[in-house]
């Protein structure tokens, strides 16, 4: 079985793959002062009973990156190993001024996006920012948009407003909130929408006028649930859509 392991700021996704069959997926927080056998630990309780035989990472987190390496060596040194770094073969081609700036996690969710729903497409990424990545008819990354993930602005301001504090991020009733806790729901919950939906409209126009298509929006990260029955853009959710392309890389590099 393959082993996929996607390190964000946030959190860092595992997933189990039999074939290209998702087994079971597992979302634990990331802790960039985690040794490599604090890792090796966590995992194998996660793991224990899959008899893994391949393993494919990602990550956004130099410092965890740094320990997956060590724990990679101590403890799968018999087993074959992808990491998405320069040199990997992804099939992606960077269509950008800087491909070295492009965070591994947004070329595997092109990947995936292409392989799933061919192109043009846009990946909405609701993570620790929000990333919307544009995927060429032919698979290509154009680039795309970043913006502040809905969880730390929320943080940013409960921290700088002091009538203000952190909610439960739960879609309100109405968009007109009648005390302090349904106007900030409604703020971060319609509001996030409203920015995706305005991010989309404009790329998908930039698209049109470039491939004559209209793109396909997939949305991903743990924090789409909150948005995508409220976005009007959004087509489809996929939350496995970076394991998946990890599965893939890992394929193309056997």
């Amino acid at each position: 079985m393959l082993l996929t392991i996607d390190v964000g700021n946030t959190n860092t996704v595992l997933g189990v793959f039999n074939g290209t069959e998702l087994a079971r997926s597992w979302r634990v927080k990331t802790d960039p002062r985690s040794t490599a056998d604090e890792l090796w630990l966590q995992y194998r309780s996660l793991v224990e009973g899959y008899e893994i035989t391949g393993l494919s990472v990602c990550s956004t987190v130099p410092a965890t990156l740094r320990e997956l390496r060590s724990m990679i060596d101590d403890y799968f040194s018999d087993t074959r190993v992808t990491i998405v770094e320069p040199g990997i073969k992804t099939g992606v081609p960077l269509l950008v001024d800087n491909p070295k700036e492009i965070g591994a996690d947004r070329i595997v969710n092109t990947l995936a996006a292409h392989t799933l729903y061919g192109g043009p497409a846009i990946v909405v990424d609701f993570g620790t920012s929000t990333n919307l990545d544009v995927v060429s008819p032919k698979g290509e990354f154009l680039g795309g948009a970043l913006a502040p993930g809905i969880e730390i602005s929320v943080d940013a301001l409960a921290a700088r407003a002091a009538q203000l504090r952190k909610v439960e991020l739960v879609r309100p009733k109405n968009v007109i909130g009648k005390n302090t806790v349904e106007a900030l729901q409604s703020g971060t919950i319609f509001g996030f929408a409203g920015q995706v939906d305005g991010l989309v409209d404009r790329i998908s126009a930039e698209l049109l006028e470039s491939y004559s298509a209209a793109p396909t929006v997939i949305a991903t990260g743990g924090l789409a649930p909150l948005i995508i029955g409220v976005s009007e853009t959004i087509d489809h959710h996929e939350p496995d859509l970076t394991l998946i392309g990890l599965r893939l890389i890992h394929e193309r590099n056997a």
